[in-house]
Order: structure tokens, then C-alpha cells, then sequence
């Protein structure tokens, strides 16, 4: 699954370009840190768009 990680654009491509990476894992999705040490979080694309709408609403606690 390596080879499946993307990121995105917006991150640019040069040193201490840094970001949250992608990639499909079956049904799931995949989420990781670009710099290590590269812990790998699974979830669902519903959970994920819920999680993306709440952040983008400002709703989310802290």
C-alpha cells in the first residue's frame, strides 16, 4: 500500500513540507503523518466526511 499514499498539493514538494497523507485501504481509509514516525489511522469514508464538515464548520471541541 505504499505506493498508494498521496498528499496533497497544497503541501508542496521541497524539505519540512510536512502533512497528513492519504490512501484507500479496502473499504476504509487510510490516514498518516508524512514525517515518522508514520503512525497509520484507519476509518470509514462516512467518519472521515463527518470529521472533515465538523472541522471546516469550526464545531469541534478544543
Amino acid at each position: 500500500m505504499d505506493d498508494a499514499w498521496q498528499k496533497s498539493t497544497y503541501s508542496g514538494n521541497g524539505e519540512n513540507n510536512d502533512c497528513v497523507e492519504v490512501a484507500a485501504a479496502g473499504a476504509a481509509i487510510a490516514l498518516r503523518e508524512s514525517d515518522p514516525p508514520r503512525t497509520v489511522v484507519r476509518t470509514t469514508p462516512p467518519a472521515l466526511g463527518a470529521l472533515i464538515r465538523t472541522l471546516k464548520a469550526g464545531t469541534g471541541r478544543g
